[in-house]
């Protein structure tokens, strides 16, 4: 009788335990076909510069094809969607940023949330910002450009990538934290408002440092203040907004990877890993020091963390700036 009953358990635990030997054996196994990696912005821009340089990579250690695939629209929210609906398999990762994870869904009802539905896998590299204005603008500095706003309230421009926007944001919090009357002019992308702020429509932009950087260097356009909290190497000479006069003031944006929540921890672990080395590689530092953003290795709890400490902060500049939606 008991010899039945046992044999009865076993054949019951049979179909129980067939789908954890599948999915043992699929991680085991993984990689083992192309893998997409979803940049949820344009080509050509900083985010998709370095998806393509992560996927590159990525295919060499993974000895598999990371193919970036641009869903684009709603601030990245589109593409960012896309993933968190995706098959959490491990062959559908998302080039993360700072946008739709910390700014987008405080402006918008989404029809998903980052926060429950992508799981943080590893931060790729912080992306400074930097200040730049007309060469017309009779200011050399970040402090004589808050001294001529104070001086002409309400007559200065500054344009950004679209309301909304990380570079929107930064700006908006310049005028909290130094109590300026700056007009905002959104553009339909940072193209756009360098090409008009070179063209002197507008007076201020803030733009990240990787898209700027060659105009800065050929003299279009001037740089006055870097959001990072200290100097950044590749502007030396130019000061940072907190020691212009705005203390405390600190903007900068990231990129990351992220997957489908359900994504297997082990798959998620190597990915990190993965990431983190290559990371390390000094021809890979210098590759993208030349694009103007700095790598940064985390475990996925620092970059959560992160994540969640930056969606509190653009939640209070949006809130008290009455920011609204285009």
């Amino acid at each position: 009788m008991i010899r039945r009953r046992h044999l009865a358990l076993g054949a019951a635990a049979l179909p129980l335990a067939a789908p954890l030997l599948a999915a043992r054996a699929q991680v085991a196994d993984w990689p083992n076909r192309p893998i997409r990696l979803v940049s949820p912005f344009p080509p050509g821009g900083a985010a998709d510069l370095t998806a393509r340089l992560m996927a590159e990579e990525l295919t060499g250690v993974l000895r598999h094809s990371v193919v970036v695939e641009n869903r684009t629209g709603v601030g990245g929210a589109v593409g960012s969607e896309f993933v968190a609906r995706s098959t959490p398999d491990g062959y559908t990762w998302l080039l993360a940023s700072t946008g739709p994870f910390a700014i987008t869904p405080e402006l918008v009802r989404l029809n998903f949330d980052p926060a429950r539905d992508l799981a943080p896998v590893a931060m790729v590299s912080i992306v400074p910002s930097v200040f730049v204005v007309n060469p017309a603008v009779p200011a050399n500095n970040m402090a004589e450009l808050i001294a001529l706003a104070r001086a002409r309230p309400g007559q200065l421009s500054y344009a950004s990538g679209g309301n909304g926007t990380a570079q929107h944001l930064f700006g908006e919090m310049l005028k909290q934290m130094a109590g300026l009357d700056i007009q905002h002019v959104p553009y339909r992308g940072g193209g756009p408002a360098l090409t008009d702020t070179i063209a002197g429509r507008v007076q201020i932009l803030c733009d990240t440092l990787p898209l700027s950087l060659p105009h800065i260097r050929e003299g279009r356009v001037r740089a006055v203040g870097v959001t990072t909290a200290q100097r950044h190497p590749a502007l030396p000479d130019v000061p940072t907004v907190a020691e212009s006069g705005v203390p405390g003031y600190e903007a900068v944006g990231w990129y990351g990877m992220a997957a489908p929540v359900g994504t297997p921890e082990v798959l998620i672990a190597r990915m990190n890993r993965e990431v983190n080395a290559l990371l390390d590689k000094p021809l890979l530092r210098e590759r993208m020091a030349a694009q103007g953003s700095d790598p940064l290795a985390m475990t996925p709890a620092a970059f959560q963390a992160r994540i969640a400490e930056d969606r509190a902060r653009w939640a209070r500049v949006i809130r008290d700036g009455n920011i609204r939606p285009d």
